[in-house]
């Protein structure tokens, strides 16, 4: 196989040499993603175990603002940093402040923090659903200059056979196989990960409703 590599066309070798990155490329994507996601997951169903638990609003408040936090803990810190903002004092003691528009504010900053969550979760999707379009188109064009090399130098020959043309076709059908096995785990965890980027979205997008409407009661106690 090394063979047919270094005995292969200039043109051909550097669209293996591009296929190989490509392959390396994604799969580090691959891996990253699998982490991410598997590191979010996690994150919501503990933050969710806690949040429902019946410990105190402000005292979960005052744990998770001291560091930084991400997924469901961002989005219910941002909404709580927000609800203490329009109802609190400078000195941060209880001020009888207007509630008009709190609760569309602290609508529009969950949702600022969820679609930050999900973009940040999505980052490097595009590059997989570019290298599972682009690989095989790449292989073809491999293909194509590998038989044209491989007709050019039997067309050149006196023994022209198929003997002798079997090495030029072999080097001609290598980058288009690893054009394939590049593109088909790209093509595959792009669609997995898209569905699942999509769940999570929906996921954090419920728990911002269940918040808003807890807060939304603390309003109309307050109004």
């Amino acid at each position: 196989m090394l063979g047919l590599v270094f005995d292969a066309p200039l043109a051909v070798q550097l669209v293996i040499a591009v296929l190989l990155i490509a392959f390396v490329w994604s799969l580090v994507v691959i891996l990253q993603k699998l982490f991410q996601f598997a590191k979010a997951r996690k994150e919501a169903d503990k933050f969710e175990k806690v949040f429902w638990s019946g410990q105190a609003l402000d005292e979960l408040y005052q744990a998770l603002s001291q560091r930084r936090n991400g997924g469901m803990a961002s989005l219910f810190v941002a909404a709580m940093r927000e609800w203490k903002r329009s109802t609190e004092s400078e000195n941060g003691a209880q001020a009888p402040r207007p509630l008009t528009g709190v609760q569309g504010r602290i609508e529009k900053v969950m949702a600022v923090a969820v679609s930050r969550d999900v973009e940040r979760l999505g980052r490097r999707l595009g590059l997989l659903s570019a290298i599972a379009a682009s690989a095989p188109l790449l292989g073809l064009f491999g293909l194509a200059w590998g038989l044209l090399s491989a007709f050019q130098a039997a067309a050149g020959s006196d023994l022209a056979g198929l003997a002798t043309m079997a090495p030029g076709i072999a080097q001609s059908l290598l980058p288009a196989a690893l054009g394939f096995l590049v593109a088909i785990p790209a093509k595959v965890f792009s669609a997995k990960f898209a569905v699942e980027a999509e769940r999570y979205m929906r996921r954090l997008e419920g728990f911002a409703d269940e918040f808003s409407a807890i807060l939304s009661r603390q309003i109309d106690r307050g109004a």
